[in-house]
């Protein structure tokens, strides 16, 4: 089974880069996986909910373990979340185009995580 096919039979997700403006990438993908019937966590430092929805701000704050994790944030970011990942056990990451790099990329293949680098899931 293709990684977009696993994260989407998945029964919780997070999103990190869910922006409070609806033209956002973070926030488009958000919205896009929940229209799945996919539960969805917004992850955002910066916002203690997002129309009305609590967000989070890190993956370690998540109130239940998630399937997978889509990233919609800086190289530098991802990194970050990678490393909690990592930590938590998440199985599953896709970084979506800009928030990948050579490094976390290899970081959670080293890791056991599988990985999605640069594809778009919006389109899928």
């Amino acid at each position: 089974m293709a990684l977009a096919d696993e994260l989407l039979a998945q029964d919780a997700l997070a999103v990190a880069g869910v922006s409070r403006r609806a033209r956002g990438y973070g926030y488009k993908m958000w919205r896009h996986l929940q229209s799945k019937g996919i539960r969805v966590y917004p992850l955002n430092p910066n916002a203690d909910e997002i129309e009305g929805e609590r967000a989070y701000a890190s993956v370690k704050d998540l109130p239940e373990p998630i399937g997978g994790m889509v990233t919609v944030v800086p190289p530098e970011r991802t990194l970050a979340i990678v490393r909690e990942c990592i930590e938590l056990g998440v199985p599953r990451v896709w970084m979506q185009p800009g928030s990948e790099s050579d490094e976390v990329v290899k970081l959670a293949e080293d890791n056991g995580i599988a990985v999605s680098a640069g594809a778009c899931m919006l389109l899928l």
